[in-house]
């Protein structure tokens, strides 16, 4: 039997009873569940990793509306043009360049200071390619916009979206890299 969250009432919510039964429904038929719970954080960055296929969003995609969860999340550009381009920013895409990311840092980062409520996703590696990686945006969002990090981990051994505890950035990148990566070692992405 699939598991899902409360959500706390700190987090910026999305759909209707419908949708949240079909979500629900769907991922249970896929055996998926979430584990973990959800901190009462009204701004927070979710990094979830690893990103290894197309289904990773499928997936993500169901978990949110499962849980009636509204989040935004960062896409490259070409994802935004049609015929995907709307359904893409409905389901709260952002459109990033990835030839000027620093303008996709502060973008974002004002995107959350200014919102009340405000869940961003990223995908650490900002691509589907096995092995490469994480990149630092998410990171210098997380201090620029002075929110945590949620770790999360589409693990398919498992069947699971899999959240883990609050982390504070402490301003040392490598540090902190090696921390947040310790916690995805038994972690199995679809491609692996």
């Amino acid at each position: 039997m699939s598991r899902f969250p409360e959500l706390p009432p700190s987090l910026p919510r999305r759909g209707n009873a419908l949708t949240k039964a079909l979500a629900r429904g769907l991922l249970t038929l896929f055996r998926w569940r979430v584990d973990g719970e959800l901190p009462d954080r009204a701004k927070m960055i979710a990094i979830v990793a690893p990103h290894t296929s197309n289904w990773d969003f499928v997936v993500g995609i169901l978990v949110v509306f499962a849980l009636g969860l509204r989040v935004r999340f960062l896409g490259k550009h070409t994802l935004f043009d049609p015929p995907l381009g709307g359904l893409m920013r409905w389901l709260g895409g952002t459109p990033v360049m990835r030839d000027t990311p620093q303008g996709a840092v502060a973008d974002a980062a004002q995107v959350i200071r200014r919102e009340e409520r405000v869940l961003l996703g990223i995908a650490p590696e900002g691509t589907r390619t096995r092995g490469k990686p994480w990149r630092s945006g998410f990171y210098n969002i997380a201090l620029a916009a002075r929110v945590p990090l949620l770790p999360a981990a589409f693990d398919y051994g498992r069947k699971a979206l899999r959240l883990f505890p609050l982390f504070e950035p402490s301003g040392d990148y490598e540090a902190d890299l090696a921390r947040l990566q310790a916690l995805y070692e038994d972690v199995r992405g679809r491609n692996y």
